[in-house]
Parts: C-alpha cells; structure tokens; sequence
C-alpha cells in the first residue's frame, strides 16, 4: 500500500513538499520525500521534473534505517517515521553516502536515537565525525562486509568509491534481494508513481543522471558493476526517483554499455593500497588528488580485499600504476596474491609511483622499485617513504607526485576526456 502524506496534485503549484511511504519488500518500507518544484541540483542538473530522496526502513529482530533525506523535510519525515518505529528501539543507521541531500537528517536521528550504530565506509565515517561534531557508535563496512539483522535480513555490502564520492558504497538484502544503492543508478524526476513502469518516459533523466555524476568515473561504475555481480537483485531502491523494478536489468545494461563505451578512451591509473593500514588512505587520496587535478582518472584497488581477475585487467589496461606498500609480516593470503599479480602483469608501456604507508613493518620499497625498473616501467616519481606520522609536508609531496604522474600521462595521451554516451547503443524498451 502507498501512502500519501498529502495529494502530490494539490500541492505542486504552491511547490511544497509530499512524503511517499510504502511497503516494498517484507519488512521493508520506503519513505520518498517528493520535491516537486526543485529546478536546479548542485551545479551539473537544471531539473525538469523535480527530484526525490528516497529513505529505507528494514525491520529484522534489529531494525535498520538506510539512509536518511534532505533538511528540508526534516519535519514532515521525522513526524513519519516516528510513527513506524520507536527511537529506542532504532539498531542501525546505514549510510552509503554522505553528500546531505541523503545524510542531512543523521544528526538529527543521533540526536533521537542515540544509541544508534551508524554504518559506513571509512572515509563516510570520517565525513560524518566531521559533519556532526558529537560522538556516535560506528561500523564501518566494505566490500565482502556483512550484518546480520535476523528474522532472515542479511545486509551485505560492496564498494563503490568514486560512485559518485570516495565514500560510496552499495547495501543489499538478500533475504528480499533489494539493492540499496544511493545515488548510484538514479535519477531526478519527481513523481507519486513508485516503480519504473514507463521507462520511456524516464530514460533521458535517467542518462542525464549518468552522465553528469556517473559518467566521469566510467571505470569505477564498471569495477562496482562486477562486484554486483553475484547478488541476485530483484529490486534496486535508489535514492532518487522511481525505484527500479520492472526494467532494473536494462537499466543495469545501460550503465554497463555507456561507461564500456567511454572506458575504451579513458587513461587512468590503478592505486593500490591496504585499507586501515598505517597512513595508506590518506596518502592514497592525497596523491588521487594531484593525479586528477591533471584530468587522468583514478581507481583505487584495496589489496586485502580486492580479486586477483580484478587486479589483472585494471593492470593490463591502466597507463600508469600506484602501489602503497602492503604489510611484510601477518599479510593475507588475498594481499600476497594480488602483490604478486600486479608484479605478473605490470608491463614496460605503464608510468609507475610508489609509497611506504608508515605502517612500520611494510614491504621493502626499494627492492620493489629495481623490480618494476627490471621490467621496463618508468618511474613517474621517486618513492615516497614515511617513516613516522604522515605530515603537511607528506601530503604536499604526495599532491605534487599524482600531479607529475597525470601530467606525463596526459602529455602521451592528451586527449583523455571521456565521450558523451550514446543512447543509440542502447536496444529500444521491449514492449
């Protein structure tokens, strides 16, 4: 049953705001807070039919809130949900992604509930600690990470950085099949229809979304592409727009077909690093940072998680490599094997750059270094060692080494810029 806190007809001359609320899956409600009059989104979007913000409630013997909505409908979406569950008894909040038109209500929820976990990826953690300035129970998630919230509701969750922050990630029920994935395969249209029943009338904000936000990062959404492969997905809630059910593998291909298409001209570099190993995150983004800067793409791999297929392929197409320097002792069987991988598949046409994290017992640099030189690689930037805390002075030398990297990559390959996607590559809708 769909529940209208008010008639969507009645109130879109004033440009007020509605809230959808609706059974979706067992145990599994959506709130959409319907904007029906927004006519601009950041910078990328002049909106034509408004937008949503799309939240989720699954009650197993622990109750989860995915992600929360926009400020603006603080009152109107706190009085519902106040109405479907009792503060105390809120288990967790899970956050895919912290840009505020999904996280803006979070200090608001901890503030009720604040015996709430939230759960996130690292670098959300860490926008939130920053965002909300109180201290809050966390999880923190990636892929091959799992919750399990009984009465059969079983979340698991992938990583999906660059989709279209570093923070992303993707939750899943298996129990109902549903994918939660935030902004990643949404759209800005406003409407009291709840599914994808006339993609017709949905497909050039659907490709608007995608190229805008999704589009710059073709590479990214293919790797979180194939990590999705083996959940089996019936439903794929997103955050903004119609939920996708009738159509959601069409939609699914179109992604696959328009960032394969602009993946063929992209340059980029592959980062690998070891997540929450000594200062390697922060070195990782700092040197993404110079390396973007320059208009070369970046996808990072963590190498105790990661799929040796996975490192293979990014190695064999990437121009230029990355390696922050893994932990010699206690090193996951899945760290040695992609270690060795890279190694196995780097080729002589690739720039390369390394780091030391700091983590205090990585693997030797040098010798690594005279092993890429051995196989012919050119080396972007001298090797990076930190030894003890990770300084101003690291970050700066990190920025300049990614810049040094993009800028020699751009100079083999200067035109790099990803080609708009075609809707011409794509089958018509059947039926």
């Amino acid at each position: 049953m769909v529940v209208l806190a008010n008639p969507p007809q009645a109130l879109r001359s004033s440009g007020r705001l509605t809230l959808q609320v609706a059974e979706i899956a067992p145990d599994t409600t959506a709130f959409r807070c319907l904007d029906w009059d927004r006519d601009r989104f950041d910078i990328e979007f002049e909106l034509e039919n408004g937008t949503t913000y799309n939240s989720f409630l699954i009650r197993g013997e622990q109750t989860a809130l995915i992600d929360t909505t926009h400020r603006k409908f603080q009152d109107l979406y706190l009085e519902r949900l106040s109405q479907e569950i009792d503060w105390s008894q809120l288990d967790y909040l899970v956050v895919n992604h912290t840009e505020p038109d999904h996280s803006g209500l979070v200090p608001a929820i901890l503030s009720r509930a604040p015996q709430v976990t939230v759960v996130g990826s690292k670098v959300a953690i860490q926008f939130l600690e920053s965002m909300v300035h109180r201290p809050f129970n966390y999880l923190i998630v990636k892929s091959g990470s799992s919750l399990d919230l009984g009465g059969g509701h079983h979340l698991e969750f992938v990583s999906a950085p660059n989709l279209h922050w570093p923070d992303t990630i993707l939750t899943y029920d298996a129990s109902t099949r549903v994918l939660f994935p935030c902004d990643v395969f949404g759209m800005h249209y406003c409407s009291d229809c709840l599914w994808d029943e006339t993609p017709h009338l949905l497909e050039a904000d659907f490709q608007t979304y995608y190229d805008c936000l999704m589009g710059p990062n073709a590479r990214s959404v293919l790797m979180a592409l194939k990590r999705m492969q083996p959940l089996a997905v019936d439903l794929i809630a997103t955050g903004h727009g119609p939920l996708l059910k009738h159509h959601h593998a069409d939609w699914v291909e179109r992604y696959r077909t328009w960032s394969e298409n602009q993946a063929k001209a992209e340059t980029f570099v592959a980062l690998f690093y070891v997540d929450e190993y000594g200062y390697s995150d922060r070195l990782m983004r700092t040197i993404t940072t110079g390396i973007t800067k320059t208009g070369v793409a970046v996808e990072w791999v963590d190498l105790s998680v990661a799929d040796p297929h996975e490192i293979r392929e990014l190695v064999n197409c990437a121009a230029g490599i990355v390696i922050g320097m893994p932990p010699q002792s206690s090193q996951t069987t899945v760290t040695q094997v992609n270690f060795s991988t890279i190694l196995a598949t780097a080729s002589s046409r690739q720039l390369f750059g390394l780091f030391e994290t700091g983590g205090g017992k990585d693997e030797p640099i040098y010798p690594l270094r005279a092993q890429l030189r051995g196989l012919g690689l050119v080396e972007a930037f001298p090797p990076i060692v930190v030894k003890g805390a990770a300084t101003a002075v690291i970050d700066q030398l990190c920025d300049e080494a990614g810049t040094d990297l993009g800028q020699r990559l751009s100079a083999i390959a200067p035109s790099n810029k990803a080609k708009p996607s075609n809707l011409a590559l794509i089958k018509p809708w059947a039926g």
